[in-house]
């Protein structure tokens, strides 16, 4: 029985060794991987485009009767 609990003890460590030492190799393959991405393909600065604005008592009516039909289409069908 000894025998038995050795063999199965002797197993589970050298089955969790195993997948510490992968989890181990692929945090560091990972890590890596983002620094030569970083290095080599630098993120891209994003310009800013300023968004329009509609004054308020602008709106013309045509959006807004627009915007009602499609509300009350959403309404009527759900």
């Amino acid at each position: 029985m000894t025998e038995l609990m050795s063999s199965g003890l002797e197993l589970l460590f050298a089955g969790m060794g195993i997948v510490f030492l992968f989890l181990t190799m692929l945090v560091y393959t990972i890590n890596i991987m983002s620094g030569l991405i970083q290095r080599y393909l630098p993120e891209e600065s994003v310009t800013s485009t300023s968004i329009p604005t509609i004054q308020t008592g602008t709106i013309d009516k045509g959006y807004i009767a627009a915007i009602t039909a499609a509300v009350h289409q959403y309404r009527s069908t759900y």
